[in-house]
């Protein structure tokens, strides 16, 4: 074994290992974080036109390491009216799959979601929503492609050498239950510039995540803040301006930007049909 892949195995190892146990560990998070609103606030889904939504996000990272860095969401949305058609209900759910580095240390979640919007206004322009979500979370990991300051001698690796994690690293993989709550309020200046605010708690459970037994780390709350506005330009261009913030922990983290979008039929600003790009700065 050269010296630059052990020093990345080791390198590997710790970084996986501490994102399993450090208290601060931290969620999923997309920087298209928009495209994932039960991450996001449980009280943002069904914000949309139409019935029906189903998105979907990858990204994978750092390539140049053996095993790059994957993650992938899925998630479907429907709405349907209730009472005399002023409020409507959004169910909803998420799925994400989550894996990382030599070990392999993947996480898979299945959060399904539920939103009420109560209807403000007899035009049905402004609602305050309250959404929740509620699911399992399942964690694991490879111990047989880690490697441990034990088993090097000398500066030489000794694959059969005890590792001194015997006794200690316990599981190899966790379930837990996790839930959330958040609240969002959607409605228009004007006539045609919609927008809306919102705020969500998570782990209202406070799970314990560890592969050490019963010694688990407990999961640090996330608060989520969330805004976003939609301004016509002409009748093909608009502007979608988006903002979250969240904070977790000792972690805080805000993003922001705006994308530009051209409707590609003659069906106003009301078409979903369209091509986007914009920035964004985290």
């Amino acid at each position: 074994m050269t010296p630059m892949k052990t020093l990345r195995n080791i390198v590997a190892a710790t970084m996986c290992l501490a994102a399993s146990l450090r208290a601060g560990a931290q969620d999923i998070h997309m920087s298209q974080f928009y495209e994932t609103p039960i991450l996001r606030n449980p009280a943002l889904i069904g914000i949309f036109n139409g019935d029906v939504r189903v998105q979907a996000v990858y990204r994978n990272q750092w390539n140049s390491m053996t095993t790059a860095y994957q993650t992938g969401t899925l998630s479907g949305e429907l709405k349907f009216p209730v009472g005399q058609y002023y409020d409507y209900v959004t169910t909803g759910l998420q799925m994400s799959f989550d894996r990382a580095g030599e070990s392999q240390l993947q996480s898979v979640q299945a959060l399904p979601a539920v939103n009420y919007h109560k209807s403000l206004s007899a035009d049905k322009s402004s609602y305050l929503s309250l959404g929740v979500m509620g699911g399992f979370v399942q964690r694991q990991f490879d111990p047989t492609h880690l490697t441990f300051n034990n088993q090097y001698t000398n500066g030489r690796f000794d694959a059969a050498a005890p590792t001194g994690e015997e006794g200690r690293l316990t599981k190899q993989g966790y379930t837990y239950f996790d839930a959330g709550v958040g609240l969002s309020y959607n409605s228009t200046i004007g006539e045609d510039v919609p927008y809306y605010i919102g705020a969500a708690l998570y782990h209202l459970t406070s799970p314990k995540v560890s592969f050490y037994g019963d010694k688990g780390v407990e999961l640090a709350k996330k608060w989520s803040f969330n805004a976003g506005i939609t301004i016509p330009l002409d009748e093909k261009f608009r502007m979608i301006a988006q903002y979250n913030q969240m904070h977790q922990g000792t972690y805080n983290e805000y993003i922001g930007g705006a994308l530009i979008g051209y409707s590609l039929y003659d069906e106003g600003l009301e078409s979903d049909h369209g091509i986007y790009g914009g920035m964004f700065f985290r």
